[in-house]
């Protein structure tokens, strides 16, 4: 079959490999029909997520048609299922507490990880060996462990690009807002307006909060939040943290989601830093949506952190987040809990994710998505790869 393999920083290759088989009675073996890039690829990308090795198979993002199945699973061929990017027995202490991305049992890697990296979760579809090393979906095939509890069975009145992301970003963003324990009228900020940042808004303003700001400096992305309902924000344009004082009577936002993560951008003199530091591995991450939201959010509020970390922080504010009484809410989203109320909401029509969709392509052409989604050139916000398909990139109108 045909697969989106990782062989280094800024190269991914489509490649054949062996097609994935049955290794334990609970997996299946899901035909891909949809598979998408995520924000979260681009740290895989870019050589930030240590453990990857040369020829991972890359895409948490996916969904099809159910091929092959074990012995004890509820599925059958010809179901056609959207998978979650996190892997979980659904038996362990986490996963009977509905924290799902917390599992016990489906990461091989999981004391080691911890040992090396100070890290522990669930295994995740290619998302490196810290992770499980599993075999991601930006494929034809792929093998879905646990596939009793995993996949969701979608109904043929929705398409595919209408529920192929609840294997990822609309939970991400909609657990986001969740964390935030949003009460009637209260003001949200979100940092970043890519696709799980369109999914914070939507959600935010869909769990009662009275006004959303949304903050990134891509018109295109900050058009498409306020068409969500959000007042945009343009950090190229305004001081955020001032311009935050002044639309909230100088409390500063209730909540504070930064949807950005590890490589956020910036040009003060701690952006500057925190890049120098990655660039040569003395640190990992840089924080500087982060750093923002902790600075603007109103003593006795929530961060809310949907955007991955993947590992040490340098030069952070803890100080202020102390001072200021905050909550923190993280870490990956427990995609199952939220599947069947999300699939809801899609088939009521209170929301429709193929908004978010700028970019059509064929698998073949992944390594092309991949350089124009990292560069963010022709206002790529979402790309949707469809494997057997080739074609140039479809822009969206």
């Amino acid at each position: 079959m045909k697969a989106v393999c990782w062989n280094g920083k800024n190269d991914v290759r489509v490649e054949t490999v062996p097609d994935p088989k049955i290794l334990n009675p609970r997996d299946a073996i899901v035909r891909i029909t949809s598979t998408a890039i995520c924000g979260s690829d681009l740290h895989l990308y870019n050589g930030v997520i240590p453990t990857l090795q040369a020829g991972d198979i890359l895409g948490h993002e996916f969904m099809g048609e159910v091929v092959e199945v074990g012995h004890e699973n509820g599925l059958k061929r010809g179901d056609r299922v959207v998978v979650p990017f996190t892997i979980s027995c659904g038996n362990c202490f986490f996963c009977k507490k509905t924290l799902f991305s917390l599992c016990d049992n489906s990461n091989p890697n999981a004391l080691l990880a911890e040992k090396a990296y100070g890290q522990s979760g669930a295994g995740l579809f290619g998302f490196s060996h810290m992770y499980g090393g599993y075999a991601g979906g930006q494929a034809e095939y792929v093998r879905v462990p646990f596939a009793d509890v995993g996949p969701i069975k979608v109904p043929e009145s929705v398409t595919d690009e209408q529920v192929l992301f609840l294997s990822d970003i609309f939970p991400t963003g909609y657990m986001a807002a969740e964390n935030c324990n949003i009460q009637p009228d209260d003001i949200v900020a979100v940092w970043g307006c890519g696709p799980v940042g369109q999914f914070a808004v939507r959600s935010a303003l869909l769990l009662g909060a009275g006004q959303v700001i949304a903050i990134d400096n891509v018109k295109s992305r900050l058009k498409l939040a306020e068409q969500g309902g959000a007042v945009p924000l343009n950090y190229d344009e305004v001081d955020v943290i001032d311009r935050l004082k002044v639309m909230t009577g100088g409390m500063g936002p209730d909540s504070c989601i930064d949807c950005v993560g590890m490589e956020s951008h910036g040009v003060s003199v701690d952006a500057i830093y925190d890049r120098v530091k990655q660039s040569v591995f003395l640190a990992t991450d840089r924080l500087h949506a982060l750093r923002q939201a902790i600075q603007a959010c109103r003593k006795g509020g929530v961060i809310s952190v949907p955007g991955v970390y993947g590992g040490v922080l340098d030069k952070f504010n803890f100080g202020a987040a102390f001072a200021k009484g905050l909550t923190f809410r993280m870490g990956q989203t427990h995609v199952q809990k939220y599947m069947p109320k999300l699939l809801s909401l899609v088939e009521s029509g209170l929301i429709d994710p193929s908004i978010v969709i700028t970019h059509r392509m064929g698998l073949d052409e992944a390594p092309e998505g991949y350089k124009l989604f990292n560069e963010d050139k022709d206002n790529c916000i979402k790309i949707v790869l469809s494997p057997g398909v080739s074609r140039r990139a479809e822009v969206r109108a």
